[in-house]
């Protein structure tokens, strides 16, 4: 009952950012775009993971199929790599539009929003497709139980028979590139935009910039935290308790809150949200 409340509260609380953004004209800018992209990735990861999970502990039958297994690998890396780069090209946008006021029209138009969503999607989608096919490349050789409740990457390699070794390292090395490669454009973005805050002439234009990007570097601070926390963990990976809390935060928590991070602190959608409840 629990995961179908979240996966509800996921759901409605990502659909209503859609409909929102998509019913007020005013929302229609770059940041926005990449919001309404960012909740329907939101809805379509959650329904992968969600459901099964909440099935397999209700009826208690603990068993998933060879496609569900491998369907859920593919979303689980198509999802945390897509999200990655979509906070990264976010951030390039608040840099733009603190740092380049008076060309931000000029650089963030229509043709680049939609090669950045178009570049994720691809970039998420050929990354996640070399994790999968590595992945279940292995040899399994008796079906074997193991302490998580969805499919990712590291519980099938934890069940193979098969030497797993080059898995990791193509692993290390795909996952590696992504969280460094848009870490590295969250933390340069986000110093030009400290820079250019601590230079402002007044309070009013700091309070104006602060709260153009507050939200998503609340957004980015929960995701990359949390990614963070995984990888100093000793053993992270390898403790079944561990994994599966980290597991959770990523895979019910951090979506269930994005809706309300950008919602409850941001006036705009708070202020279209209000007219359209009046309508």
């Amino acid at each position: 009952l629990r995961f179908f409340s979240t996966m509800y509260i996921t759901v409605v609380g990502n659909a209503c950012m859609i409909l929102i953004i998509r019913m007020e004209s005013k929302l229609h800018t770059p940041m926005y775009f990449f919001l309404e992209n960012l909740s329907i990735l939101g809805i379509c990861y959650c329904s992968v993971i969600t459901p099964k999970a909440a099935l397999t502990f209700s009826l208690g039958r603990r068993i998933i199929s060879y496609n569900d297994c491998a369907s859920q690998v593919f979303f689980f890396s198509l999802h945390g790599a897509t999200e990655a780069f979509f906070n990264s090209v976010m951030a390039y946008n608040c840099f733009t539009g603190i740092c380049n006021p008076l060309l931000y029209q000029v650089i963030m138009n229509k043709r680049l929003c939609v090669f950045m969503v178009v570049g994720s999607y691809l970039s998420s989608c050929i990354s996640c497709t070399i994790q999968a096919g590595f992945t279940f490349s292995l040899s399994f050789c008796e079906p074997k139980e193991t302490n998580h409740f969805f499919c990712n990457v590291l519980t099938v390699m934890h069940t193979s028979c098969s030497d797993t070794l080059v898995n990791e390292i193509v692993m290390l090395a795909v996952c590696g590139s992504i969280i460094v490669g848009t870490a590295l454009v969250i933390f340069i973005s986000y110093g030009y935009i400290i820079i250019t805050f601590v230079q402002m002439p007044s309070d009013e234009s700091r309070h104006k910039a602060f709260s153009t990007c507050s939200s998503h570097m609340l957004a980015v601070s929960l995701l990359f935290g949390t990614i963070f926390f995984m990888c100093a963990q000793p053993g992270a990976t390898s403790s079944p308790d561990k994994s599966n809390t980290i597991s959770i935060l990523y895979t019910i928590v951090i979506p269930k809150l994005n809706p309300f991070i950008y919602t409850l602190r941001n006036k705009e959608v708070k202020g279209s949200l209000k007219k359209q409840l009046k309508r």
